[in-house]
């Protein structure tokens, strides 16, 4: 059994085990229980009253974050032609078609999101074992893969801390929100945007209770159960 250690179990005893947070109050005890020397990931886990294995029971989108994930986020394109000149004049860090996919082929990962035009879907999809590993293939369902004249809102989109989520094979949504280092505000409006979203999403074949449970966590330290009632009524508005 792991022992932990002494920074970890002081920041355990400020949590209530028994107790389900308010978005606000998870916000404030995640960021007082940090401990770590670095600036840790703020995650949101939502189990879901979904059978992962039924088709029209998947859930995958994008929620964007208004104040970003905390770090640079390296945007790769692949497109050719006028939406290849249109990817570059927006700020996409990499643009390009059969160059970029060898390069891939050879092992070079070195971006964090990767976006299509359709027309060049029938060359990326050879890429599908390398790019579905790391969650970086482009898909129609998460947004990645779009027409040329909708580059450049994608493009700014993902620039500023586009997230994507989906449904894993045990029913569970893992997303992050922000970093330690974010105010409380930040991180409430940031949460706010994936609630959203992820309620928005909601698949036409769910039934019953469409979220079980919601908790918030750091990279290191514990769960934080959140109160379902005010987490979903999250709004932006």
């Amino acid at each position: 059994m792991k022992t932990r250690g002494k920074k970890y179990l002081d920041a355990v005893k400020l949590l209530d085990v028994a107790k389900e947070y308010t978005p606000g109050e998870a916000v404030t005890l995640a960021k007082k229980m940090t401990h770590t020397r670095f600036d840790e990931t703020v995650e949101l886990h939502l189990r879901m009253g979904l059978d992962s294995k039924n088709a029209t029971q998947q859930v995958r989108g994008v929620a964007l974050l208004p104040h970003g994930l905390g770090k640079k986020v390296r945007v790769l394109i692949f497109a050719q032609g006028e939406a290849a000149r249109t990817a570059e004049t927006n700020g996409a860090d990499y643009v390009g078609g059969d160059e970029l996919i060898q390069k891939i082929e050879g092992g070079w990962l070195e971006f964090d999101t990767a976006i299509a035009t359709p027309d060049m879907m029938g060359k990326v999809g050879k890429l599908g074992k390398i790019l579905g590993r790391k969650g970086l293939m482009p898909n129609p369902k998460a947004g990645t893969v779009v027409a040329a004249n909708d580059l450049p809102r994608i493009i700014q989109m993902a620039l500023k801390g586009r997230v994507e989520f989906k449904l894993d094979r045990t029913a569970i949504i893992h997303v992050p929100v922000g970093k330690t280092s974010f105010t409380e505000d930040k991180l409430v409006e940031n949460l706010t945007a994936v609630v959203e979203a992820i309620m928005k999403a909601k698949p036409s074949g769910a039934k019953g209770q469409y979220v079980k449970t919601a908790s918030l966590t750091t990279t290191m330290g514990p769960g934080i159960k959140l109160d379902l009632k005010p987490t979903l009524a999250l709004t932006a508005g």
